[in-house]
């Protein structure tokens, strides 16, 4: 009769190594956090009596559907929106000129915005384009 215990094999994760990984993911993350806003400047701003903020109002030209110019919701003949838009921006330096958002049905042609542009590209306005969100499928 053979009674000798029978070896089981038993298996061991060794986790000495890991005290080592997590010191470094944790350096890593701790470095990488201080680097997240290299460019702030902490400063102390002198005070002011006005608390009045200027506020540079954008321009807006709409075209709608039927191709009618629109400056700021005042009706424009498409001739005119050039002078139209020298007169709201004056002689102002091109560092304090406003943004003009340009507001184009979709339905129109490409020719129009691209006629806006080069009105803005001659007066060296910065133009933005005004687009709508697309909707989710399931809404």
């Amino acid at each position: 009769m053979n009674l000798s215990r029978r070896h089981r094999l038993t298996s061991h994760v060794e986790t000495g190594a890991m005290n080592d990984i997590m010191f470094f993911l944790m350096l890593f993350f701790l470095i990488a956090s201080t680097l997240v806003n290299p460019n702030v400047i902490k400063l102390l701003l002198p005070n002011a009596k006005s608390s009045k903020q200027v506020m540079k109002q954008p321009i807006t030209i709409s075209v709608d559907a039927a191709g009618q110019y629109f400056v700021n919701k005042k009706p424009v003949a498409p001739g005119n929106v050039e002078p139209e838009l020298v007169a709201l921006v004056g002689n102002a330096p091109t560092t304090e000129q406003p943004t003009v958002v340009l507001r184009v049905d979709a339905s129109l042609n490409v020719q129009k915005l691209v006629d806006i542009l080069e009105i803005g590209n001659r007066l060296k306005l910065k133009m933005v384009m005004a687009t709508q969100a697309q909707q989710a499928a399931g809404k």
